[in-house]
């Protein structure tokens, strides 16, 4: 082949689907928040960020990646793009009764409300029903990646694998175990039950191939898990090489009998450590009450905290340490925690941890307060960072998929107000503290567009409603 030819050949293998113009805010490791002004940025065909260059450089990078100026999206004066967000821990079975039954502290809610209403999902109908509203709304408000909980019933958890694959979303996905301490009488299994469930669970959900969608390892918590059920969980996890997704000091009651419970390990955290459960691809969901020995561990052992301030707060559990966590650096994420978390979407998060830390600082006006920058971090980059997809979401950098929220501030009928023209900055601010579903105009996974304006989940490509 010629020099023509090979060039030829490149330009080809590099001309990109989509190509971007405007403004991009994001999250990098050593920045909160980088603005990135009058920037292009092209996606290939596989979803993937191929570039990002500067705006008045349209023609050379249009003869580099192959694309033609004139289709290039412009964003308005009042858009800008953000990563998508990452839902580190969310209840799926439990949207259900999102918003209500909030008047009991964590383990009497467990039993009264939680239980009897998972045991409906042993009714596929009812699980479809409830898992395609889940999937769709949380999209909707901008959760692009979203760690589930199910419930014990396989194949009610492969079809919530399904429903997120077709629409599009990020997802890893759970099928609850518990093998004790639960007074549901429909809502039980027994060790062997749960381990040989999860291992078909586990084989058929990888047997689908999905591209963005994955097993969990879930035992629920320690107290709903005997020794035995941990230890075989934490070996499946290991011999399949597996996210694993739990909870951990949520409660101070919870604490107690756990340590009750497993007497002879030194701590909640040690519990799991003693059964392989603490992995550099595990998230542990609230983490209120942790010490700074069991952080400690955390930190030895790569496991990332999930912080879940509205159910936090809404169960009466306890307020997490945010920057406590951070100074250990434990990896951290912001989850919604449906349905102790009442709201689905993760702006609510992000506003719920920075009232969290504020109150903190109400207990010692020393506290350092997380700044909205650092919030936007972990509801995006940290997220991904907690789940170890951080290789492939997150942030915009080459390489990466295109996860994506375009956002316009001044959307018609939407809750902002705008008197002026504001600096980026500023409108990131007000997304955060105002702004809802009405703005998010566009969502995009992996580069396929799944949300669009008119409200409506879109299908591209290989999605399928």
């Amino acid at each position: 082949m010629d020099h023509t030819k090979m060039a030829n050949s490149h330009r080809a293998s590099a001309a990109t689907a989509r190509v971007f113009r405007g403004t991009f805010v994001h999250s990098t490791p050593q920045m909160a928040l980088q603005v990135l002004d009058d920037v292009l940025l092209g996606v290939n065909t596989d979803g993937k960020i191929a570039f990002i260059g500067n705006g008045a450089e349209l023609d050379k990078l249009s003869q580099k990646f192959g694309f033609v100026p004139s289709e290039v999206t412009q964003l308005a004066q009042h858009e800008f793009f953000m990563p998508g967000m990452v839902d580190t821990h969310i209840h799926a079975p439990q949207y259900m009764y999102a918003g209500t039954a909030l008047d009991l502290p964590l383990l009497q809610w467990l039993n009264t409300y939680t239980f009897p209403v998972e045991a409906h999902f042993k009714d596929l109908e009812l699980a479809k029903r409830v898992y395609t509203q889940v999937v769709k709304r949380t999209l909707r408000n901008g959760t692009t990646t979203a760690c589930y909980f199910a419930t014990i019933h396989t194949d009610a958890s492969l079809l919530l694998a399904q429903i997120a694959n077709d629409f599009g979303q990020r997802a890893l996905v759970g099928k609850v175990c518990m093998d004790r301490n639960n007074t549901v009488k429909d809502y039980k299994e027994t060790c062997q039950e749960s381990q040989d469930e999860t291992c078909r669970f586990i084989a058929e959900l990888l047997n689908k191939k999905y591209p963005l969608v994955k097993p969990v390892v879930t035992p629920r918590f320690a107290l709903s898990c005997s020794g035995a059920l941990l230890a075989q969980l934490g070996a499946t996890a290991k011999n399949n090489n597996l996210h694993i997704q739990s909870h951990i000091s949520e409660n101070a009651e919870e604490v107690k009998l756990v340590k009750e419970l497993f007497p002879e390990s030194k701590s909640y955290a040690d519990v799991y450590h003693k059964y392989n459960l603490l992995t550099d691809k595990t998230v542990m969901a609230h983490g209120c009450h942790l010490t700074d020995e069991e952080l400690l561990l955390f930190k030895e052992t790569g496991a990332s905290v999930s912080h879940c301030p509205n159910s936090n707060i809404s169960l009466i559990s306890g307020i997490l340490d945010v920057r406590k966590v951070l100074n250990h650096e434990v990896k951290l994420g912001l989850g919604t925690d449906i349905a102790g978390g009442y709201s689905a979407s993760l702006l609510d998060s992000v506003r719920r941890a920075m009232d969290s830390s504020k109150v903190l600082t109400l207990r010692d006006p020393e506290y350092n307060t997380l700044t909205f920058e650092e919030v936007f971090r972990l509801a995006t980059l940290g997220g991904s960072q907690a789940l170890s997809l951080d290789d492939q979401t997150g942030n915009f950098e080459v390489g990466k998929d295109f996860d994506a929220l375009r956002v316009n501030i001044a959307a018609p009928g939407g809750p902002i107000d705008m008197f002026q023209c504001e600096k980026p900055k500023i409108l990131l601010e007000k997304f955060l503290n105002l702004g809802d579903d009405r703005n998010i105009v566009e969502v995009y996974v992996a580069g396929k567009r799944v949300v669009a304006a008119d409200s409506k989940i879109q299908q591209e490509d290989h999605f399928k409603l």
